[in-house]
């Protein structure tokens, strides 16, 4: 199977077959012949290219596949199919007629982004804006969520380094819900900040990732404890200074798997991230624990500083929830706020682990509040 591109040049209004031809050629000079070409293009491709691409590259018309522009990846199983391409890989396996493929979920996916019954506009508050793939695997999480409650997310990406100079409320009222990211370093995490006060003030649902948790126990901590030189031992690091009363410090040592390890000094680097699966244990009768449905779940990190369990106690006198914690219970890995619409923070990327068929239940339960906040607008 040979993947191609048939370029369209909108002057004359021709669709070009040659790259593909010369592709072909260069494949047969080492030994390679291809059985099937998907041909990326902007739309279909017209019986008259399809027979000579055929010709010239030596395949059957009908395994010549147009693989065009969709409005959404979800909808290529469904075009794939229409195009016959999983009867041209068993054609070309010369294996029997197959029974007609059952793609009813993905028709059930296609129908729900194609026909939802409303909109929630998402705020994304974070520092790697200018490049949107940066959080691409938080859009899809969305997305499905979206699917899981029959609505279209629409999410706006907004620099947290703006409320650094300027008022965030003109910027974030008017969403539904706001999610602050992970990422690494100073910048732009005043903003964040800012941003994690306007949605817990505001009764704004707020999703917090990673470094979006660390900044909503800052800001409870400096708005709700009466700590103002809250911070992160990261930004210390980063200014050489100590500036910060460290709420998020730099983890000196963890179990991974069935081994120890240990931060070097002066070592901040590379191996050690806390990186990969691990355990977390949730507390009875919080949101988390009702969202995943039990109190033992297992999530995926990567991160080096991690939100210092000696502040529970005054964090929760407060109304910060820690409602997820490391199975030693030494390592906050969820925080919430009860009196609150939806208010979570976690320590984890649930977005790593979202799928169409299986939203992941805090980006499903995210963009159900956000659903029931446009319903009261």
């Amino acid at each position: 199977m040979h993947l191609t591109l048939l370029p369209y040049i909108k002057a004359s209004g021709e669709l070009k077959t040659k790259p593909t031809q010369h592709s072909v050629k260069e494949l047969r000079s080492i030994g390679l012949a291809p059985d099937i070409l998907v041909c990326r293009s902007e739309g279909p491709i017209p019986v008259k290219e399809r027979e000579k691409l055929a010709l010239f590259c030596n395949v059957r018309p009908d395994a010549v596949i147009a693989a065009q522009d969709l409005s959404t990846i979800y909808d290529a199983p469904l075009a794939y199919h229409r195009e016959g391409l999983d009867q041209a890989v068993l054609d070309a396996f010369q294996i029997a007629p197959a029974p007609k493929p059952d793609l009813s979920r993905w028709e059930d996916v296609s129908d729900r982004i194609h026909n939802p019954e409303g909109e929630v506009r998402v705020a994304i508050v974070g520092k790697y804006t200018q490049l949107e793939d940066a959080y691409k695997s938080i859009a899809e999480a969305l997305t499905h969520g979206g699917m899981a409650n029959r609505v279209k997310v629409r999410a706006e990406w907004i620099d947290a380094e703006i409320f650094d100079s300027e008022d965030p409320a003109p910027h974030l009222e008017g969403f539904h819900a706001i999610l602050v990211p992970g990422g690494f370093g100073e910048r732009g995490t005043e903003g964040k900040i800012k941003a994690a006060e306007f949605a817990r003030t505001r009764k704004i649902p707020y999703l917090g990732i990673c470094l979006g948790m660390q900044m909503a126990v800052i800001e409870a901590a400096r708005n709700l404890a009466g700590l103002a030189k809250a911070g992160s031992e990261e930004f210390d690091h980063e200014a050489g200074q100590k500036r910060f009363e460290p709420i998020v410090y730099h983890l000196k040592e963890w179990v991974q798997g069935n081994y120890k390890v240990t931060r070097k000094a002066n070592d901040d680097k590379g191996g050690t991230m806390r990186l990969g699966a691990y355990d977390a244990v949730l507390a009875e009768g919080s949101r988390v624990a009702e969202a995943y449905g039990t109190t033992t779940i297992e999530e995926r990190h990567r991160h080096r500083y991690e939100v210092d369990i000696k502040y529970r106690d005054k964090l929760e006198k407060c109304g910060l929830m820690f409602s997820g914690l490391s199975p030693d219970g030494k390592l906050p890995e969820i925080v919430e706020i009860k009196d609150h619409p939806w208010y979570i923070g976690v320590q984890f990327h649930p977005e790593l682990k979202s799928k169409p068929f299986a939203p992941h239940p805090l980006f499903r339960d995210f963009v159900r509040a956000a659903k029931d906040v446009s319903r009261l607008v």
